[in-house]
Protein backbone atom coordinates (compact mmCIF):
# COMPACT_ATOMS: atom_id res chain seq x y z
CA UNK A 1 0.00 0.00 0.00
CA UNK A 2 1.44 3.38 -0.70
CA UNK A 3 2.09 6.01 2.22
CA UNK A 4 -0.63 9.33 2.15
CA UNK A 5 1.08 12.30 0.63
CA UNK A 6 2.39 14.37 3.41
CA UNK A 7 3.66 18.18 3.35
CA UNK A 8 5.23 19.12 7.26
CA UNK A 9 7.30 22.14 8.24
CA UNK A 10 8.70 21.73 11.51
CA UNK A 11 10.97 24.45 13.27
CA UNK A 12 13.61 23.58 15.63
CA UNK A 13 15.77 25.46 17.97
CA UNK A 14 19.31 26.41 17.11
CA UNK A 15 20.85 23.51 19.03
CA UNK A 16 18.33 21.10 17.54
CA UNK A 17 19.42 22.33 14.04
CA UNK A 18 22.67 22.35 14.50
CA UNK A 19 22.78 18.61 15.73
CA UNK A 20 20.12 17.21 12.96
CA UNK A 21 22.90 18.77 10.52
CA UNK A 22 25.75 17.50 12.35
CA UNK A 23 24.70 13.85 12.20
CA UNK A 24 23.58 14.48 8.56
CA UNK A 25 26.86 15.56 7.19
CA UNK A 26 28.51 12.75 8.57
CA UNK A 27 25.95 10.42 7.24
CA UNK A 28 26.55 12.32 3.73
CA UNK A 29 30.21 12.24 4.25
CA UNK A 30 30.64 8.18 4.87
CA UNK A 31 27.64 7.49 2.41
CA UNK A 32 25.53 5.97 4.94
CA UNK A 33 21.53 6.20 5.53
CA UNK A 34 20.78 8.69 7.54
CA UNK A 35 17.51 8.46 10.11
CA UNK A 36 15.53 11.55 11.41
CA UNK A 37 12.41 12.06 12.74
CA UNK A 38 9.58 14.67 11.70
CA UNK A 39 6.28 15.57 13.53
CA UNK A 40 6.22 12.00 14.90
CA UNK A 41 7.13 10.05 12.12
CA UNK A 42 10.47 7.94 11.34
CA UNK A 43 12.12 8.84 8.18
CA UNK A 44 15.14 6.58 6.89
CA UNK A 45 17.01 8.31 4.47
CA UNK A 46 19.30 6.16 2.10
CA UNK A 47 22.70 6.59 1.47
CA UNK A 48 22.00 7.29 -2.77
CA UNK A 49 19.70 9.70 -1.30
CA UNK A 50 20.43 13.08 -4.05
CA UNK A 51 21.12 16.24 -1.90
CA UNK A 52 20.37 19.64 -3.40
CA UNK A 53 19.96 23.30 -2.29
CA UNK A 54 17.34 25.70 -3.71
CA UNK A 55 17.40 29.41 -3.29
CA UNK A 56 13.85 31.10 -3.49
CA UNK A 57 13.27 35.11 -3.68
CA UNK A 58 9.61 36.89 -3.14
CA UNK A 59 7.99 39.69 -1.80
CA UNK A 60 10.39 40.79 0.32
CA UNK A 61 11.87 37.45 1.60
CA UNK A 62 13.97 35.02 0.97
CA UNK A 63 14.21 31.03 1.19
CA UNK A 64 17.09 28.41 1.65
CA UNK A 65 15.82 24.53 1.58
CA UNK A 66 18.30 21.88 1.91
CA UNK A 67 16.88 18.94 0.72
CA UNK A 68 17.41 15.19 -0.14
CA UNK A 69 15.53 13.42 -2.45
CA UNK A 70 15.01 9.15 -3.37
CA UNK A 71 12.98 6.82 -4.72
CA UNK A 72 10.71 4.98 -2.64
CA UNK A 73 11.68 0.90 -3.77
CA UNK A 74 11.24 -0.93 -0.49
CA UNK A 75 15.27 -0.78 0.26
CA UNK A 76 15.47 -1.91 3.59
CA UNK A 77 19.25 -2.14 4.17
CA UNK A 78 20.75 -3.15 7.55
CA UNK A 79 19.47 -0.79 10.25
CA UNK A 80 22.62 -1.44 12.37
CA UNK A 81 24.63 0.86 9.67
CA UNK A 82 22.29 3.56 10.27
CA UNK A 83 22.61 6.81 13.05
CA UNK A 84 20.23 6.68 15.59
CA UNK A 85 17.00 8.54 15.15
CA UNK A 86 17.35 12.32 16.61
Amino acid sequence: MADAERDIERFYSTGEVVAKLRRLADALETETPFRIQVAGERIRVPARAEFSIEHERSDGEEEIEFQLTWKLDGDSADEDDEQPVV
